[in-house]
């Protein structure tokens, strides 16, 4: 059963959710999978959900939407047990009953006048990479390409990719075995010689794709982040050094997450001046340039 937040205005519901599968990954990941009818039919890349990790935590925790299938009524979660919410979140079991609001934030905005969408992604940044990568697929105008890293081992198996990719070092295979099926090369990074992966940043195999396109087709690129903040700025240094539109996802602690209370401000370069804009529902999608210049 759900009930309306709001959704007239601003499209956020309230559910309580069933959880439908709890499955356990690698480096203390696990993907959360949940009936949730109106935030599956209105979720778009770059979304996210606030829920309630137990019926002990007054206080919801934020956590990016990874997929969502209108059709089955399901939205899947990739999270990381950081915290003791996320570690009681990870204790709950199939056939369960959550609360979250969602869908809330703002997506992320595609133009077809840059077919070459380049989708970077790091640790817990990656479920957005993938929900975009779902969205892009079903549309032929798009051909996206995908970095995905990590300094944990991967909430996957990697394989290595069906895809040639040139201006890559030919070692370098390793693979997100859901995006490949989909048709979507992709390529993995880490400092942690996983087999397969590039060694070194997302940034730096990100640079030596993009450098060995000609520049016609590096015109068509177009740049999709979500990660750590650190990441994020590299991410933005390159896309401004070498003239590339790029929309970032930004994580800040919420409160409410329905921009009640503010307390998720960040500071926003507009073309009146500098402003204050509430990461939960003015983003968690702006442009690059607004936040690092």
């Amino acid at each position: 059963m759900s009930s309306v937040v709001e959704s007239i205005c601003t499209g956020i519901f309230l559910e309580d959710a069933e959880i439908l599968k709890q499955e356990a990954c690698a480096g203390d990941q696990f993907l959360l999978c949940l009936k949730a009818p109106e935030c599956a039919r209105y979720a778009r890349p770059g979304s996210f959900v606030h829920l309630q990790c137990d019926p002990r935590l007054p206080m919801r925790r934020p956590l990016s939407l990874m997929r969502a299938s209108p059709r089955d009524n399901r939205i899947e979660l990739l999270y990381k047990a950081v915290g003791k919410g996320t570690r009681l979140l990870a204790l709950r079991q199939p056939g369960e009953r959550i609360s979250l609001l969602g869908p809330i934030g703002r997506p992320f905005q595609p133009h077809p006048e840059h077919p070459r969408p380049l989708l970077i992604g790091g640790g817990v940044g990656i479920p957005p990479m993938i929900f975009l990568a779902d969205a892009l697929r079903s549309d032929r105008r798009f051909r996206p390409f995908a970095v995905l890293g990590s300094e944990v081992p991967f909430p996957f198996q990697p394989r290595p990719s069906q895809y040639l990719v040139p201006g890559l070092p030919p070692q370098v295979i390793a693979a997100m075995p859901l995006l490949d099926d989909w048709g979507i090369p992709n390529r993995l990074t880490s400092l942690s010689d996983f087999p397969g992966c590039f060694r070194g940043y997302v940034t730096d195999l990100a640079r030596k794709w993009l450098e060995g396109l000609d520049k016609s087709a590096r015109a068509e690129v177009e740049v999709f982040a979500c990660g750590p903040h650190a990441m994020l700025e590299a991410v933005a240094t390159l896309a401004r050094e070498l003239g590339l539109p790029c929309q970032v996802s930004l994580e800040e602690f919420m409160a409410c997450a329905v921009g009640g209370c503010a307390g998720c401000v960040v500071q926003v370069r507009t073309k009146q001046g500098p402003a204050m804009q509430r990461v939960c529902v003015d983003g968690p999608i702006f442009d690059a340039c607004a936040i690092f210049g």
